[in-house]
């Protein structure tokens, strides 16, 4: 098993939240890693806060600790899939989500994310929730 770390997540930790802290040490022998929309969704925050360059050093970081998982095209054809099974459904979530979902479908993978909502909608796929013990 291994675990794909939400953006949501690495902020409550960042932001020290305890649950979330101690969850990662409870995990700590077991792999993680972010997906390329999460750094982006990171490098986004950073840009627009008002400590750009400590926020953007804080990212840099978290993309040493975490491995950055690339979009490939089989993560892509798994995006495409999901994303018309739930439109034909009725159902729509974010594409940057579904990309992150999509990610962790592929690597087979449970998510790690406070967003249960959005990604619960996604067929098959693992989540765990952080903030919670």
């Amino acid at each position: 098993m291994a675990y794909l770390i939400d953006t949501d997540i690495i902020i409550y930790s960042l932001k020290g939240n305890e649950t979330v802290n101690k969850n990662f040490l409870l995990n700590k022998n077991i792999p993680k890693s972010i997906s390329v929309i999460t750094y982006g969704e990171l490098v986004y925050g950073a840009r627009k806060s008002q400590h750009v360059e400590k926020n953007v050093a804080t990212v840099k970081r978290v993309s040493e600790l975490f491995p950055v998982i690339e979009l490939n095209k089989e993560i892509i054809e798994i995006f495409g899939e999901i994303k018309a099974k739930l439109e034909i459904l009725g159902t729509r979530i974010e594409d940057m989500d579904l990309l992150i979902g999509s990610t962790a479908l592929y690597l087979n993978q449970v998510l790690v994310t406070n967003n249960e909502a959005h990604f619960s909608k996604i067929p098959d796929l693992k989540i765990e929730n952080w903030t919670k013990l």
